[in-house]
């Protein structure tokens, strides 16, 4: 990677970067981003609509906690497995090429899926093979996204270019339920709300994802030139990533956060639409309604949260927002569980979505801040395996008890748990040690 490519480095990583420190910026930096960023919106938008479809689909056909936890596994562990290689890729290879070869794959397992529907054929365990294959292309995709952005922006924006991001996403997340919803209700209605409903969005997300490769395109970004004479091997790779975090004491904190917040949030969080159906019971169309009203307060939230974090939040301790946020969840979560009315329900749904940026913002900065450029591959994809291992051994769990127990005392008993969990990640000697590492984990990254 030349000088111009590389991002400046930061004296602190918990603290916002002295702009009249930093060197001159990259020639035509912010065009490469502003691109990137519409070519990934582009592309979760057609994403989104699918992965609300489907799973209202599910939820509303079945009603079954168990299914529900299948399709967690199969939407997010093949993620786990392609991310041991996806990250140690997106160290050695071009990772917009990598961005555009796992989204044509999703796009083709898409288009592949609908057509199987369209003949009439709606087994469960089509459905379940496809988010398995898009799982899979996330696994390859998701470790080259969160590398790049650093690559071509500099280390002083990355805040408000990840605030920005995740408020862009957010955005579409504010769009991508109310369109899923009046498509889904369309299409349900006049195919009787058979599996075939499903494929208007399945061919909406084929050409989502044509426009953002075609976009992508157009950016031009250079592969890291890897310091050293020789390129080491996959499995060279791939056990230089595993040292580097074991022996990071951030980094290594992190994915532990990563992992509870995933196991004892996110996995409970993913029965709230089946709550939904359940203690408020509306009929087929009605639920749908509800559905995408729950996921629009979420991602309203999610939106408000992008824009303080950009914005107001800039400036401020990226360590006390991750400790503050996560410790939240856990209070949000009970909320939910004991929430006796529908309104107040998709109320703390609300400041769920509230809180997500304040934890994934200042969490992808901090990463991308202290780990070398010719790391955050294989950094980021341990952070994917974190994440798509945790969700599904959670739903394990919370799914099968979703048919013998209450869902709203899963809530509670989740959100009691994270709160002293997460506590105790913080409070301990290895969080506090790890906490101050994070303070000058940059000064060696030069």
């Amino acid at each position: 990677m030349t000088e111009e490519d590389r991002p400046e480095s930061t004296p602190d990583a918990d603290a916002a970067p002295d702009a009249d420190a930093a060197v001159d910026d990259p020639p035509h930096w912010l065009r490469k981003v502003v691109l990137f960023l519409s070519g990934q919106t582009v592309s979760l938008l057609g994403s989104m609509l699918v992965q609300y479809a489907v799973f209202w689909y599910l939820t509303i056909t079945y009603q079954s906690g168990v299914i529900m936890a299948l399709a967690a596994v199969f939407g997010f562990l093949p993620q786990a497995i392609v991310s041991i290689f996806g990250g140690v890729w997106a160290d050695r290879h071009n990772r917009k090429l990598l961005i555009m070869a796992a989204d044509a794959s999703i796009a083709l397992a898409t288009l592949a899926l609908a057509v199987i529907l369209l003949s009439g054929y709606d087994a469960v365990w089509i459905i379940f093979a496809a988010l398995a294959v898009r799982s899979a292309g996330t696994g390859i995709q998701m470790p080259a996204v969160s590398a790049l952005i650093p690559q071509i922006t500099p280390t002083r924006h990355l805040l408000r270019v990840n605030g920005i991001n995740g408020t862009i996403q957010s955005a579409m997340a504010l769009l991508a339920p109310a369109g899923a919803g009046a498509i889904f209700a369309w299409s349900s209605a006049v195919n009787g709300g058979s599996a075939a409903s499903l494929v208007p969005i399945f061919l909406i997300d084929v050409v989502t994802a044509v426009i953002g490769i075609a976009i992508l395109a157009t950016i031009a970004v250079p592969t890291i030139r890897r310091v050293g004479a020789e390129t080491p091997g996959y499995f060279a790779d791939l056990v230089d990533g595993i040292r580097y975090i074991a022996h990071h004491a951030f980094v290594r904190w992190l994915l532990v956060v990563f992992a509870i917040i995933f196991l004892l949030t996110v996995a409970p969080s993913n029965l709230t639409p089946l709550m939904l159906v359940r203690s408020f019971p509306a009929g087929t169309e009605q639920d749908v309604v509800n559905l995408a009203v729950l996921e629009v307060s979420f991602s309203i939230g999610m939106v408000l949260g992008g824009i303080l974090v950009a914005s107001l939040f800039a400036r401020r301790s990226r360590i006390g927002m991750i400790i503050v946020s996560s410790l939240s969840f856990g209070a949000l979560s009970i909320g939910l569980g004991l929430s006796a009315n529908i309104w107040v329900f998709f109320a703390f749904m609300f400041l769920v979505g509230l809180a997500v940026p304040f934890f994934s913002t200042p969490s992808m900065t901090l990463l991308q801040e202290t780990v070398e450029p010719e790391r955050q591959g294989r950094v980021f994809g341990f952070v994917g395996i974190v994440m798509a291992v945790a969700m599904p051994i959670g739903m394990t769990v919370f799914g099968p008890l979703a048919d013998i127990v209450a869902i709203e005392v899963l809530l509670v008993a989740a959100g009691l748990l994270t709160f002293t969990v997460i506590g105790a990640a913080v409070w301990l000697p290895a969080g506090r040690r790890a906490v101050a590492a994070a303070r000058t984990a940059t000064a060696s990254v030069r």
